[in-house]
């Protein structure tokens, strides 16, 4: 168990919590706001929206283009997540700007920035083109830190005995990929990609119902169908647009993810095979055809051979040099023009934020504290239920079977569908907004951590399981000395990519227009929503930034230091 000792001194190693890589990521994100919100003033003054169908026969092509702006942001954030996830794993110099980078972007309000990034693009892109991209932009924001931070954490606690098998065997760079670190990394990137796509629905939802006064950045798809049904209040086609939604999540987890989690248990590191692995009857009728299995023999497997043959050719293996390398005159050529393009964004972001009076400052404040209180709410309730359910989802793969696809859709549900109907009670109470934003951080925020004990706990050897058994071990000695430690990886994971969302979560938490009236309580996601409705660049810039800074501050002085012990202390090896 981690001690407070552990929490406070992480021994052995020393790293510093803060680096130059923070404040220059800090300054990025501040410019590139700045710049969004110039671009932003260009953008045509009125849109036409499309029209959008309420025909049940419109469904399966509405359905159709949301699978294919999903499908679109999770290819690129897969991309993202191998190459960011890697560099920053292997790379100590690049993991002091790319973690603290990761860091401020998992935080970042997304639904805040929407408005900023579609009206820059339509100022220079035509308005379909402009919706679709931020669209996919949007989307990818909400899948790609989650996966990146699970990828990140499986390269850093590969075990040293494989780590030196690797330089035996002299693999390079991509053999070491191959059969090295893609295997070891497949099953939390598997339940992190699970995760990110039932997450990336939410934000679907909000980018095909965009409106910006008389600018309507619809975009046809299920999002949109299931708006203008509750609209027209055609109850009806709100029905037909759920079922849709429903059996959409159904077929992608029966096709798609099952057959992956049944394929993926081979890559468990384990000495005894497991009694009852998971199963996709789809997998089994893949796997058992006599066309996958030419296609296998005769196309994949001499491809990937060749493949191979060339990498090793044109990379051979190296040893990796322990000495800092020197700059080359190319990076620092491309370091002073950074530098300069930089300094002078931040002048002029730092004049926007000097015109606020001091006391939006205290506002500002004040409104964080109230919005940290309930992020640490919504995460302790969290851990509270998603610790044991997913336990027993991660080691009972029949339970997991039947628990697993419900859970999948559950957490591919768009909250705020049902959040009008929480008001609706919540709103009677005293208190009852601050209690329903709680609540909808917690619906939001509790699948990060359910996704990765579940992940956990499937990657726990049978081995260990076994011997833990003989050892006789009472149920509480069992989790002390098995089931947390090796769970603690995927916790840190889940609960950094969970605070984060709560963060998001609260920019439609805390400010919320329900029956023709505006609802808010005090805190930072209230002002950001606030400001972003009014037009209050310099609020919306300066309370952006104190959410940044907050949730930085936070990562590096807690959730750092249980990364370094996770990464010491709670190896697989």
């Amino acid at each position: 168990m981690v001690t407070l000792r552990d929490l406070l001194l992480p021994k052995p190693r020393e790293e510093r919590l803060f680096t130059p890589g923070d404040f220059i990521v800090f300054i990025l994100i501040a410019v590139l706001l700045y710049a969004g919100v110039t671009l932003a003033v260009k953008a045509p003054p009125s849109v036409k929206g499309p029209a959008i169908s309420l025909a049940p026969s419109a469904l399966p092509w509405y359905a159709l283009l949301s699978v294919g702006r999903m499908a679109a942001a999770y290819a690129l954030s897969l991309i993202f997540t191998l190459l960011y996830g890697r560099a920053a794993a292997y790379s100590p110099r690049a993991e002091q700007l790319l973690m603290p980078l990761l860091d401020v972007l998992q935080s970042v309000p997304i639904l805040s920035f929407l408005p900023v990034v579609l009206l820059s693009l339509s100022a220079i892109l035509p308005e379909t083109t402009a919706a679709e991209l931020a669209s996919i932009v949007l989307i990818f924001t909400s899948q790609a830190w989650n996966m990146t931070f699970g990828w990140y954490q499986a390269l850093k606690t590969i075990p040293k005995e494989l780590n030196e098998a690797s330089r035996i065997f002299r693999l390079n760079t991509w053999l070491r990929f191959r059969f090295l670190e893609l295997p070891f990394g497949m099953i939390p990137l598997i339940w992190n990609s699970m995760m990110s796509w039932a997450g990336g629905w939410f934000f679907l939802m909000a980018a095909e119902i965009f409106t910006v006064g008389d600018r309507d950045f619809r975009l046809p798809g299920l999002g949109a169908y299931l708006q203008e049904a509750a609209n027209q209040g055609n109850y009806q086609a709100i029905f037909w647009g759920l079922l849709t939604l429903i059996l959409t999540i159904v077929a992608l987890d029966q096709l798609i993810w099952r057959p992956l989690l049944a394929w993926s248990d081979r890559f468990k590191l384990e000495m005894v095979e497991s009694d009852n692995p998971p199963t996709s009857w789809f997998y089994d009728l893949l796997n058992n055809a006599r066309f996958i299995a030419w296609l296998r023999d005769r196309i994949i497997a001499p491809l990937s051979s060749h493949l191979d043959h060339w990498a090793v050719k044109r990379f051979p293996f190296q040893e990796h040099e322990s000495g800092p390398s020197r700059l080359t005159w190319r990076e620092i050529l491309v370091g002073m023009m950074v530098t300069g393009a930089l300094l002078y964004g931040i002048g002029r972001a730092m004049q926007m934020l000097l015109s606020l009076p001091v006391h939006q400052w205290l506002s500002i404040g004040l409104s964080v504290s109230a919005t940290l209180i309930r992020v640490l709410v919504s995460l302790l309730v969290a851990l509270a239920w998603t610790i044991p359910v997913g336990v027993a989802i991660g080691t009972q793969p029949r339970l997991a079977a039947v628990l697993q696809p419900i859970v999948q859709i559950a957490a591919s549900v768009p909250a705020t569908a049902i959040f009008p109907v929480i008001l609706l009670f919540f709103l009677s109470l005293p208190g009852g907004l601050n209690l329903a934003a709680v609540l909808l951080m917690l619906m939001g925020t509790q699948w990060y951590l359910l996704f990765n004990v579940i992940a956990g706990a499937t990657a726990i050897p049978q081995d260990l399981k076994y011997t833990s058994a003989l050892l006789r071990l009472t149920s509480w000695q069992r989790w002390r000395t098995l089931i947390l430690p090796a769970l603690f990886p995927y916790l840190i994971t889940g609960a950094i990519t969970a605070s984060g969302g709560a963060w998001n979560a609260s920019i439609v938490a805390e400010y919320v227009t329900f029956g023709g009236s505006t609802h808010s309580v005090l805190g930072i996601g209230s002002l950001i929503a606030h400001a972003t409705a009014k037009g209050d660049y310099a609020l919306l810039l300066a309370s952006t930034l104190s959410m940044v800074a907050t949730v930085v501050l936070i990562n590096r002085l807690w959730w750092r230091r249980l990364y370094m012990i996770a990464e010491e202390k709670y190896r697989m090896e």
